[in-house]
């Protein structure tokens, strides 16, 4: 199987369009892609760099299972590399995003922190 090692989107629900909106596009720096209203949600895709998100607004979807429980089956966290942790960490206090603490990775030591968008879809930032 050929080019599976290239990701053409990931796919996020939440339940509120501005939030998430704000969230990805005037916080974390995403450029809005496109944008749909359908019978009974919205679509809208957002990217940065090779990266797509494709969001699905549906009001009322399942809230999903939260920490300390991750290990739920299914994707556990989205991970966005970063050259400096700590000061994306002090631009998430600049912007109002609530996140964890910085810390290391158990295996190879680089700092890394969690985060998480409006909808509760666990983030993390790594060096």
């Amino acid at each position: 199987m050929e080019n599976l090692d290239l990701i053409h989107h990931i796919a996020i629900i939440g339940t509120d369009y501005e939030k998430m909106y704000d969230f990805y596009v005037n916080k974390l720096g995403f450029k809005l892609i496109d944008y749909h209203e359908r019978k009974d949600d919205i679509l809208f895709n957002v990217g940065c760099g090779n990266l797509v998100l494709e969001i699905f607004i549906k009001p009322n979807a399942p809230k999903r299972p939260h920490l300390p429980i991750p290990e739920n089956q299914g994707l556990r966290h989205l991970a966005f590399k970063v050259n400096d942790v700590a000061a994306m960490l002090a631009e998430f206090d600049s912007l109002n995003i609530k996140h964890e603490e910085l810390r290391y990775d158990d295996f190879n030591q680089r700092k890394m922190a969690f985060f998480f968008d409006p909808s509760g879809q666990p983030l993390e930032i790594h060096e």
